[in-house]
């Protein structure tokens, strides 16, 4: 009978030799990897805690400097930008700080500076209704600053990122600079295009009248 029941009690004991077998050898090995998750997440829940932080005050002198900006006053603005754009880099305000101070040239009059400040934005925001919209800020810097074959191609590359008004727009301001360039039959290439897709608006008529200009001249 003994030998019997210590047949039944083996199974029993033997598992429980197994699992404590297994905790002595591998129990450490576990504790550590749960305090390693452990440490992990709270170092993600610290590193969100930061970064939303960040950008709050990000923000808020974003904000600020947007303000002076709406006033007209572009170095005070674009003091701020460039102090948010410094100071919190990594943050979606500080980014876009690089946008407003390359709003704060063009207004200043300061055109390299805006084409600067415009590529160091779409450096890090690539796409988007924003993106294209910088592209139009840099397109007009790039005219400003008479970087005018630059300038003619980027007015271009936006014809139809917008309303129809605005593509009409931009291929006056691309045959403007190409005739500033001295280049009449790009101008006069980029015009007819303008009257033939677009001209139901406004800048048709300029476009058209921009045409008899260019016929009526020298050759």
């Amino acid at each position: 009978m003994e030998r019997k029941a210590a047949r039944m009690e083996d199974p029993g004991a033997q598992l429980l030799d197994a699992v404590n077998s297994l905790w002595t050898r591998f129990g450490r090995v576990v504790l550590i990897g749960l305090g390693v998750v452990a440490i992990g997440v709270v170092g993600v829940l610290l590193t969100l805690r930061t970064r939303a932080a960040a950008e709050a005050q990000a923000a808020g002198r974003l904000a600020e400097g947007n303000l002076y900006f709406w006033q007209a006053d572009y170095s005070r603005s674009l003091q701020i930008a460039k102090q948010t754009a410094g100071q919190w880099p990594g943050t979606h305000s500080g980014v876009d700080a690089l946008r407003m101070a390359g709003d704060d040239e063009f207004w200043l009059g300061n055109f390299k500076n805006a084409v600067s400040e415009y590529r160091r934005y779409l450096d890090r925001r690539k796409t988007g209704l924003v993106a294209d919209a910088v592209r139009r800020s840099l397109a007009y810097a790039l005219e400003g600053d008479q970087q005018f074959k630059e300038a003619a191609s980027t007015f271009e590359g936006l014809v139809g990122r917008f309303d129809r008004e605005s593509s009409a727009e931009f291929l006056f301001s691309a045959a403007r600079c190409h005739r500033a360039l001295n280049q009449p039959k790009e101008a006069e290439r980029t015009l007819l295009r303008l009257v033939e897709e677009y001209g139901e608006t406004a800048y048709a008529n300029r476009a058209r009248i921009m045409r008899a200009e260019l016929a009526a001249a020298p050759h």
